[in-house]
């Protein structure tokens, strides 16, 4: 441990005597406001707060076209009609107004939503390697930027042809598939066994995006096009990209600011395994032939294939079936999301004072907040389907959303537990396998509804 705190001390001369020799004194480098504010601000946390707004930003460039697409089709929609014939509140929105709107089926909707997750799901194995080789700053970084860029162009690419969009979709699931295992190999370098649960509550931040997301673009749709919710979220990924070149940095040891204190702390709760990973080659086979990995992916399977119902279908569902306009939709169809972060860091914050307190075995604690994930959303969605009264359902949905982020303290969590040298590797194999859901449950959704008029009026019969 000695040899880390003479490293970082010796990284601290360096600093200032490089200063000194370009004419610098020591004083107006130590009166710098921003050194100061990093000198008190922990290294750990500044990498929470990226990895929380990188899956904010990321969720929100990946959930835009959800709700967009309900504006960018309902010219030829005879449920809008109905919407706004039987809500005298209700006024057209600027897209609907213009005519700006395209004729697509609902098969094809349903192929540009699920065309994100099929690349995405490819490109899980791609994104551990790609972390192990090049970093996670360099990898999550370049994949935002790319979804990003992908935002700014669908407006365009929609006046050619929804084949085009398809493509942008097809490459910004391909980039976003990246991140995910870019941030779990981070994890292990940075965040001590104690606060794993509680960092892990950062990747919920894709739950404040998915809110945000249909709250704002609800908002900008309905007073004025869906193009500028595109131009939105793209924007907000380019501005992410700019912080994050400047702020991330892979390990401890690369970080310019961060204190002895804290690195010595990093060092000595870090597991050992994590240090002597460094360059070692991937045990794919071990990987793809571990029982415990296997359970992680097919019971998180399940979970994601709940998510997505509401992730995607859920605007729809707001609009068509509940009769909301935009802006009420995008409320409804993303508080529950915003209120599952603040969830997450509840059930997080309480599995590692289970740890802590030794309360159970690690496993069955992690057992135990799957279930909560799985097993109350799995009967609440069910239930859904046949309770006719507005506010139970809307009640009943949130609660649903909520406790799906109860995973992060179970199953997405024990990655790290069983291979904290190889989470990235084990996440990217764990994705490959349940994310599958994520385009699957759509493209379900698309080939089951193919009569928008026909789901209304078997809504209508049975309430």
């Amino acid at each position: 441990m000695s040899n880390a705190n003479d490293s970082a001390k010796s990284r601290s001369t360096d600093v200032k005597y490089l200063v000194t020799q370009e004419g610098f004194s020591e004083e107006i480098q130590q009166s710098n406001l921003f050194h100061k504010f990093n000198a008190k601000v922990p290294a750990r946390f500044v990498l929470y707060f990226l990895s929380c707004s990188g899956f904010l930003v990321s969720f929100m460039m990946r959930n835009d076209i959800n709700i967009a697409l309900v504006a960018m089709t309902a010219k030829n929609s005879t449920r809008l009609t109905e919407i706004f014939q039987t809500n005298e509140s209700a006024t057209l929105s600027s897209a609907l107004a213009s005519g700006d709107t395209f004729d697509w089926s609902p098969t094809v909707k349903s192929v540009i939503g699920g065309s994100f997750f099929v690349c995405y799901v490819l490109s899980q194995v791609v994104g551990g390697v790609a972390a192990q080789h090049f970093g996670t700053k360099h990898v999550f970084g370049w994949s935002q930027f790319a979804t990003a860029f992908g935002s700014l162009c669908i407006p365009f690419a929609a006046d050619l042809h929804y084949s085009v969009v398809i493509a942008i979709r097809c490459i910004q699931g391909f980039a976003s598939g990246l991140t995910w295992p870019a941030m779990y190999a981070v994890v292990g370098y940075w965040i001590p066994l104690s606060e794993r649960s509680r960092f892990m509550s950062s990747f919920q931040g894709f739950s404040i995006g998915i809110g945000l997301t249909y709250v704002i673009c609800g908002f900008i749709i309905d007073n004025f096009s869906w193009r500028y919710a595109f131009f939105t979220t793209g924007s907000l990924g380019m501005l992410w990209c700019f912080l994050w070149y400047m702020l991330a940095y892979n390990t401890p040891h690369e970080h310019p600011r961060i204190t002895d204190e804290e690195l010595e702390y990093i060092e000595m709760n870090i597991g050992v395994e994590v240090k002597e990973s460094v360059g070692m080659k991937v045990p794919w086979k071990c990987i793809f032939t571990s029982l415990p990995v296997w359970a992680i992916s097919i019971t998180t399977f399940g979970r994601i294939w709940i998510h997505y119902v509401f992730i995607f279908y859920g605007p729809s569902f707001m609009t068509n079936i509940l009769k909301f306009p935009f802006q009420a939709n995008g409320f409804l169809s993303g508080m529950p999301f915003i209120c599952s972060y603040l969830s997450s860091v509840v059930f997080c914050c309480i599995a590692d004072k289970m740890v802590l307190k030794e309360v159970m075995s690690l496993t069955n604690i992690r057992k135990l907040f799957t279930a909560f994930s799985q097993i109350i959303p799995g009967i609440l969605i069910f239930s859904i389907g046949y309770i006719n009264n507005i506010v139970v359902l809307l009640i009943i949905w949130f609660i649903a959303v909520t406790y799906i982020t109860a995973s992060y303290a179970g199953a997405m969590a024990n990655i790290v537990d069983i291979a904290p040298n190889l989470a990235g590797q084990v996440l990217a194999f764990c994705q490959t396998i349940h994310m599958s859901a994520s385009f699957l449950s759509p493209l379900a959704g698309g080939f089951i509804v193919t009569s928008e008029a026909v789901s209304l009026k078997r809504c209508n019969e049975s309430s």
